[in-house]
């Protein structure tokens, strides 16, 4: 081959990449706008942690150790509570992601003898943003106290002695955030993947062809083909609960049933999805390319398996409202962690029904229009 050969068949696979849109797309497009979103989701930081606050707001140390915390640019009030008991309520509302307790005549007892009781509460269904968020705390607490032992010109050694304690998950256990996570995304891989490809498959092959002259619906032609790994995406939700449950030791605080109910939304928006997939690919290998690179990394990355999605930039977080994944762990961590009943997770499951309403409605019209 002569340099003018060559350099004519380079310029050849130039024009063969420039008329594919999607080749441009995946090339050239693509890893800049993940570049510019992940730059952005990946932090470990945790900003705007909600802190509620009990105690007597009318004791001058108290509400100097609260202005301190609310002044953090990483900390924001929740507002006052009557009593203790109402962290509960406020952690199940999704209100606050901590509580801060002042023990009675809290001013009184560290002026006078120099120790006090701080109980810094965290809701630990979320173990690693928890621990992030409570250590903010003990931070500016202890930095309180040691302008406030200053101002004492050292008289008595203080201490404030801030105790954590995480209400959900009191022993720290990672698998608390880490299964939760995990299901929504072995669903989510199940059902889009391999629903895209198993279709993609027929189409390449041409067996796809012969539905054109079949008598059969379209939409039972659909249902058909779900229906599998509908059954296969139940088996993975047993498997995954029973050893969640029974080997990773993760409560089942609440409804199974309710549990199921959500699992089955979920799996029907993501078999949807792959629907969607496959009406755009062309081949196997582009529809898992659009599956990974497209639905596996971001739900990864802005679901909030990882990285709390309320750290991010507020244009994430709107994107990251419209995975399905994001509100599926939610409700998991509600009800298998929190215990939560229906009530509580009403607007969850709503969005995620509206959801899969949605993506159905729209992969059933799209499949149609394609067959027809």
């Amino acid at each position: 081959m002569t340099m003018k050969e060559f350099l004519a068949s380079i310029k050849k696979e130039f024009l063969h990449i420039f008329r594919d849109r999607r080749t441009i797309l995946i090339v050239m497009i693509m890893p800049v706008v993940q570049i510019i979103l992940f730059g952005f989701a990946v932090s470990t930081e945790v900003t705007r942690a909600r802190i509620a606050f009990c105690g007597d707001i009318s004791d001058p140390v108290v509400r100097r150790t609260i202005d301190r915390i609310e002044s953090n640019r990483y900390l924001e009030s929740a507002g006052m509570l009557q009593s203790p008991s109402g962290i509960t309520e406020m952690f199940r509302r999704n209100k606050a992601d901590a509580a801060v307790c002042f023990g009675r005549n809290f001013g009184e007892e560290y002026l006078s003898s120099g120790n006090a009781a701080i109980k810094i509460i965290g809701d630990g269904s979320d173990p690693n943003t928890a621990r992030i968020i409570t250590s903010y705390v003990s931070g500016v607490i202890q930095q309180e106290q040691q302008d406030i032992s200053i101002s004492m010109e050292g008289e008595r050694k203080s201490s404030m002695n801030p105790v954590v304690h995480l209400m959900y998950n009191p022993a720290m256990k990672s698998s608390y955030n880490f299964v939760p996570g995990v299901m929504g995304l072995i669903l989510m891989l199940i059902c889009s993947m391999m629903t895209a490809v198993s279709i993609v498959r027929e189409k390449e092959t041409g067996t796809l062809e012969l539905l054109l002259v079949s008598p059969v619906k379209p939409l039972w032609v659909i249902l058909s083909k779900l229906m599998p790994y509908l059954a296969l995406s139940a088996v993975n939700f047993i498997s995954i609960l029973l050893l969640a449950h029974y080997v990773m030791e993760v409560p089942v605080n609440g409804s199974i049933a309710l549990l199921s109910l959500s699992a089955l939304v979920f799996v029907v928006a993501s078999l949807a999805i792959g629907i969607l997939v496959s009406v755009i690919s062309s081949s196997q290998k582009t529809a898992m390319l659009i599956c990974g690179m497209g639905l596996t990394m971001p739900t990864m990355i802005f679901s909030g398996i990882i990285f709390p999605c309320e750290s991010m930039p507020e244009v994430l977080q709107w994107f990251s409202d419209i995975i399905p994944a994001k509100w599926f762990i939610i409700l998991v961590k509600k009800i298998m962690i929190q215990g939560d009943g229906f009530a509580s997770v009403i607007k969850e499951l709503s969005i995620l029904a509206g959801m899969a309403g949605v993506l159905l409605s729209a992969s059933i019209f799209s499949f149609r229009t394609r067959l027809q």
